[in-house]
């Protein structure tokens, strides 16, 4: 029989490298956490099954820790995503509804209590290293801050600045967020930047020829050379993984520091990124605890990045304040478990990508189906502009493909008020349900749970579509 599942407590007890910081409140040592942060990967990777490509330091947190198969980004569009991550709220709620930089320019709200900021106002050693790619600067206060949003591709110049951090955190507890730009797409020949020299990586190239291309992608020449490229970045970002995890080893902080290793969301190729589909929203989660005497387990559970922010402060032993409530929770009591009763729904909200990239909508997915209300739905589906350059993208276009993979061209850019699909039977999203007679009942109860979801989270968009729907009486 497997061990019970650790205490939280036990979690959280003292050891040999434990830092001298107290909780006034338990009497027991505050922990660390870093966070290792993806750019547009999907769950491919060894651990997630996947025999073509070299991954094995992901493979090392799958083996000496936790893998999570059913981890979902609430919204698949890079600033919004990394907003949920450190606040534990849905982006339209916490104010960050699309991308940070120009010309989008869209900031979180001052009143959010991120991460960096509940943490560092109670002693806690606060560092970003990498991507951010959120403001305003005094939500997400650090301490260390070596941020360039796009141009962390020298993965071994971002474990330096991870040793760098934790040599000045001299044995002071600690959140360390480490945001790679892999495999994010790129300028340069192959689009992923694989054609520039990086130091002290090993340059794997991949072959079209061996690469699994999925079913909501076409299966061309095209598609496979960038899929090929795409691979060699996730294999470049693997080995940045690396370099982290031994700088966290050398500084004796493995004995006291939590490792989560995720993405923003689903790889940068259509039909994934910036849509509502299981291929934008499904994302790698790997866990690795100090202590955690089950290890090499995959864990079932329906988690969200909302589940970060809870789970880091959680960890941490941190306090938050008494009106502050996170949309997600904790996942420290699943790191010893293979699933966990009351986590079968997922609920996520999307408003930009880009500033010209709008296109509303939010849902729900539970176990058996998928329900999307989409709140524009006359409008196109708009692709963010480096898919829409793509070869794959203009390939489908220069064709005329009716279809691009199983999915209809256009009901992939045009949706329907409401999207219901069947996940188990149709996991590419194919057949919309909404209009059966059959399915009437799960779109009722659907319907029902994202309206009180969007009611709960204080969706802005709900309110203004309340005024429109019951306007006031004339004066």
């Amino acid at each position: 029989m497997p061990p019970e599942p650790l205490d939280r407590r036990q979690f959280l007890g003292a050891s040999a490298a434990a830092p001298a910081l107290l909780n006034a409140q338990t009497g027991r040592p505050f922990r660390s956490v870093m966070c290792l942060i993806a750019d547009d990967q999907s769950a491919i990777a060894g651990c997630y099954g996947n025999t073509v490509i070299r991954t094995p330091n992901m493979d090392r947190l799958a083996r000496d820790g936790v893998r999570f198969t059913h981890a979902y980004a609430t919204t698949p569009s890079c600033s919004a995503s990394r907003s949920v991550i450190l606040s534990g709220l849905q982006n339209h709620n916490n104010g960050q509804f699309g991308h940070a930089h120009l010309p989008a320019n869209f900031h979180t709200h001052p009143q959010v209590q991120s991460i960096p900021r509940l943490l560092k106002a109670q002693g806690f050693r606060t560092g970003v290293v990498g991507k951010l790619h959120v403001q305003p600067a005094d939500v997400y206060p650090w301490d260390y801050e070596r941020t360039a949003n796009f141009g962390n591709r020298d993965v071994w110049d971002m474990g330096r600045k991870v040793r760098e951090f934790l040599q000045q955190a001299d044995g002071q507890p600690f959140y360390l967020h480490v945001g790679f730009s892999d495999p994010h797409r790129a300028g340069g020949p192959g689009g992923f930047a694989n054609h520039r020299d990086y130091p002290h990586v090993q340059a794997r190239e991949y072959s079209p020829a061996d690469v699994e291309t999925p079913d909501f992608l076409p299966d061309r020449p095209e598609v496979r050379a960038e899929l090929a490229q795409y691979y060699q970045s996730i294999d470049r970002l693997d080995q940045g993984y690396g370099f982290c995890l031994d700088a966290l080893q050398e500084a004796g902080r493995l004995e006291d520091t939590l490792v989560l290793c995720f993405s923003d969301h689903g790889m940068p190729f259509p039909g994934a990124k910036a849509s509502p589909y299981d291929s934008g929203l499904h994302v790698p989660f790997l866990a690795m605890a100090p202590g955690q005497r089950r290890k090499g387990h995959a864990n079932d559970a329906m988690i969200s990045l909302t589940d970060v922010a809870p789970t880091v402060i959680d960890w941490c032993g941190a306090q938050v304040p008494e009106n502050y409530r996170f949309h997600g929770r904790s996942i420290v009591p699943l790191l010893e478990r293979e699933g966990a009763e009351g986590r079968d729904e997922h609920f996520y909200s999307h408003t930009f990508h880009e500033i010209v990239n709008f296109f509303p909508w939010r849902g729900v997915r539970t176990r058996k189906y998928k329900y999307t209300k989409f709140l524009y739905p006359e409008l196109e589906m708009p692709l963010p502009s480096d898919l829409w350059g793509s070869p794959t993208w203009q390939g489908v276009r220069s064709r005329r493909s009716k279809t691009v993979g199983l999915r209809r061209t256009q009901n992939m850019l045009r949706h329907a008020p409401e999207e219901l699909y069947d996940i188990e039977a149709d996991p590419m999203e194919t057949t919309n349900l909404a209009g059966s007679s059959r399915h009437q009942g799960a779109l009722a109860e659907l319907r029902e749970k994202v309206a009180r979801f969007r009611e709960e989270t204080g969706d802005p968009w709900l309110r203004y579509f309340k005024r429109i729907e019951s306007p006031p009486e004339p004066l």
